[in-house]
């Protein structure tokens, strides 16, 4: 067997990526669940924090993450800091699931169907922003509903997630749920291609180094994630806002949210009247959260494919 053959193998099974991946997804986003809301509710709010009216406004000013907290859990409970978990476990499963599968089968595809070898950094990129194009696609009405339970303060506007869901569909239709898509995607395609190009070759480089939190597939995860947080973040900031628009848009936490029509007409409202600060609301919190989600996926997803493989092999090998 070639040292490719080798390779491709020891990737495992198509049912062992998506099993994997989903229980990656889950693990990983309960864990980071509560820093997830107060990060959307950071978003939410539509002005500056510089603004001398702000304490007057009866909607709540939040100028941090822990003030974020402290409100939330006074005013709201503290099970308010799982709002909309139901829906965003859902989205992480199904979402981690597709994005590896579709990362595995788009290496497999470069690496095989090609005449020629691509560089590992062009191959890693572009199998990286296929598998998040796809992956968020086919879980964005999830990543919507997410958003709107998150967003909802003491007043309810969707009592659960079926009701939800049919109110969406009967007050917006079908296209209400992909309010946001194009952001979504446009950030989505170049956070992952970075992602996955500072995480495959980092992880090749740390291989031999002994850390005190385990192998370098974390700390590469890490790294990888916070310089492509950070160069897409304000598309994610007008995504949210995108979001919660539509029939509900004054009923959440914040209830003058501007409207948007498009995301670039987002970003220059938002620039212009909140600065350039404005733009990127909540993205210390994304980084502390980007840290810890990234770590747990890959460090979960890969020791639960080792270890399916390495299950099935031993089964293999047991007499009949």
């Amino acid at each position: 067997m070639s040292a490719r053959q080798g390779r491709l193998k020891d990737e495992g099974t198509k049912l062992q990526v998506v099993s994997a991946g989903a229980v990656a997804g889950l693990v990983s986003r309960f864990v980071i669940a509560p820093l997830d809301v107060v990060k959307i509710r950071l978003q939410l709010q539509p002005y500056s924090l510089s603004d001398p009216l702000l304490p007057l406004r009866h909607a709540p000013a939040y100028r941090g993450t822990f003030a974020t907290l402290d409100h939330i859990i006074r005013h709201e409970g503290f099970t308010a800091l799982w709002k909309g978990n139901v829906p965003a476990e859902l989205m992480y499963v199904c979402y981690t699931a597709v994005q590896f599968t579709t990362y595995r089968s788009a290496t497999l595809f470069l690496q095989t169907a090609l005449p020629t070898r691509l560089p590992d950094a062009a191959e890693s990129f572009i199998a990286g922003a296929a598998s998040g194009a796809a992956a968020t696609t086919a879980t964005y009405p999830l990543d919507l509903l997410r958003t709107r339970f998150a967003a909802q303060g003491r007043h309810r506007i969707y009592g659960s997630l079926r009701e939800a869901t049919w109110n969406i569909y009967r007050d917006e239709g079908p296209r209400g749920f992909y309010r946001g898509l194009a952001p979504a995607v446009g950030q989505i395609i170049p956070f992952m291609g970075i992602f996955f190009v500072m995480y495959e070759g980092l992880r090749v480089r740390l291989a031999g180094l002994n850390m005190p939190w385990g192998s370098g597939d974390a700390t590469a995860g890490v790294v990888g994630s916070v310089i492509a947080k950070t160069a897409v973040f304000p598309l994610d900031l007008v995504r949210k806002r995108i979001q919660v628009q539509g029939p509900t848009r004054r009923h959440y936490v914040y209830n003058d949210i501007p409207e948007y029509t498009t995301a670039l007409r987002g970003i220059r409202t938002i620039a212009q009247t909140e600065g350039i600060r404005g733009l990127y609301k909540g993205l210390p919190i994304s980084l502390i959260k980007t840290a810890p989600v990234s770590a747990i996926t890959l460090w979960t997803y890969e020791r639960t494919l080792k270890l399916m493989i390495s299950f099935d092999s031993r089964r293999e090998t047991l007499p009949l």
